[in-house]
């Protein structure tokens, strides 16, 4: 249910002037750093920003997927290691949970992610599967009571950090897909192990590394939904999460066009602000085109999503245009800033290396551009 309007109104309110106020000062600290400062952590805790997407009954905000995706574009507007905070929260780390779990499991968990009080990760990924999902090699054995998990993950979000894994896992023999289950894996089991994070060339602050698991006996009463549902569970899962990032690729386009119109604006090149410059003004003009058409294919989508429509075609659509779309306002953002943009003061470089990992995570722009193709193909147009 959505929030009433003057309480979304004020929630959004809050987060724009805490992303102004607060975290853009941080930005240089936290790539100096690679870290996000604990207190900025517990500030998020205390706004509500970790229960977002999570249920009223579980003490979390039960955002709408529009209320979210507005969220995720003001939250864009500064560097993503912020939102990745509590993105694993909101998105793919519960989600699974939201959607399959059973009312026991949703009660020992759900209260404690909304709160921020238990950090989760969403493990697909593996050193020999990355874009084909449905080739997962990680094995779990039925033994008893419990499933025996053992295989290594790769590039998890917030691995490091992570107290709860939602792990998919191969159940039986079945090609593809269908032979994947999903399970809870709580980071305190005998055999779960992390490994150091990995060096990035963007987003610092929001670390990634893998996840070892070795002959982990994880209860069976922690598989969600049935033995051979986990890919079809991670699959809805990343639905809704690729339209959260597409959100977030608006918010960083709609702020490098902000500080570009400010900085050509102030620039002076052949006696005239660079503003003035009809080379300039295309650049500007092509970026804010290209944003305006991608926010309004979120919020549309959003909408659409919210009032049960199958938005498979349309959120793969949305996440393959915003993620690419801030790619070029990046590039474009460097140009206009002509050298200032290529050193790490004005934050312009910053922000370039970090947009690129948009085009790669929760599928890249290729399997967008098939998943689109497929479903086109279905609706017969």
């Amino acid at each position: 249910m959505a929030l009433d309007p003057d309480t979304f109104a004020a929630l959004i309110d809050t987060v724009r002037r805490y992303v102004a106020e607060r975290l853009r000062p941080l930005e240089a600290q936290v790539e100096a750093d690679d870290t996000v400062p604990d207190a900025v952590v517990a500030e998020m805790r205390d706004m509500g920003l970790f229960g977002l997407s999570i249920g009223e009954d579980y003490g979390g905000l039960g955002l709408t997927m529009a209320e979210e995706a507005r969220v995720a574009i003001e939250m864009g507007r500064t560097t993503p290691a912020f939102r990745s905070t509590f993105g694993t929260n909101v998105g793919i780390g519960s989600q699974g949970l939201v959607l399959a779990g059973t009312p026991e499991q949703k009660a020992e968990w759900l209260p404690r992610i909304a709160a921020g009080e238990i950090v989760t990760s969403f493990a697909l990924t593996e050193p020999g599967v990355g874009s084909d999902s449905g080739a997962v090699a990680t094995r779990a054995v039925r033994d008893g009571d419990v499933y025996r998990l053992s295989g290594t993950k790769r590039y998890i979000t917030n691995a490091d950090r992570a107290d709860l894994f939602t792990v998919m896992a191969r159940t039986g023999d079945a090609p593809g897909g269908r032979g994947v289950s999903a399970f809870l894996v709580p980071r305190t089991l005998t055999g779960v192990s992390v490994g150091e994070p990995e060096k990035k060339m963007g987003q610092k602050g929001a670390k990634v590394a893998d996840l070892h698991l070795d002959d982990v006996a994880v209860p069976v009463a922690n598989r969600l939904g049935a033995e051979g549902e986990g890919f079809k569970i991670a699959m809805r899962v990343l639905d809704r999460g690729r339209l959260h990032i597409a959100a977030v690729c608006v918010g960083v386009a709609e702020r490098l066009i902000a500080d570009c119109v400010a900085y050509a604006s102030e620039r002076r090149q052949f006696g005239k602000a660079i503003a003035e410059h009809q080379l300039i003004q295309a650049m500007v003009a092509d970026s804010k085109t290209e944003a305006l058409a991608a926010r309004a294919l979120v919020l549309e989508t959003a909408a659409a999503k919210d009032a049960g429509t199958d938005v498979v075609l349309e959120s793969a659509a949305a996440k393959y245009y915003a993620s690419e779309m801030v790619g070029r306002v990046a590039d474009r953002a460097v140009q206009i800033y002509g050298g200032a943009g290529y050193i790490a003061d004005y934050g312009i470089e910053r922000l370039y290396r970090d947009v690129r990992l948009f085009r790669i995570y929760e599928g890249t722009s290729q399997i967008q551009q098939l998943i689109i193709a497929r479903e086109t193909l279905k609706r017969g147009g």
